[in-house]
């Protein structure tokens, strides 16, 4: 068997890496947030605003080009 995928290594390599990936992907994808988060201090960023605030005055009139 291992000198089988040996041999598709050097044959075929993307199928080996594909597979390679595939089994590491599950892993990767439990652990890289518990390190993230544990070891390098991560925190999620402040959400960016969905509306501007209107500002609490009344709204002055418009002179120049626009009236």
């Amino acid at each position: 068997m291992w000198a089988y995928i040996r041999q598709k290594t050097f044959e075929q390599p993307f199928i080996v890496w594909s597979i390679a990936i595939g089994f590491i992907s599950p892993v990767a994808g439990l652990s890289i947030p518990f390190i993230r988060n544990r070891y390098f201090g991560w925190t999620p960023s402040v959400p960016l605003p969905k509306s501007y605030p209107v500002p609490d005055r009344p709204r002055r009139q418009l002179t120049g080009y626009d009236s």
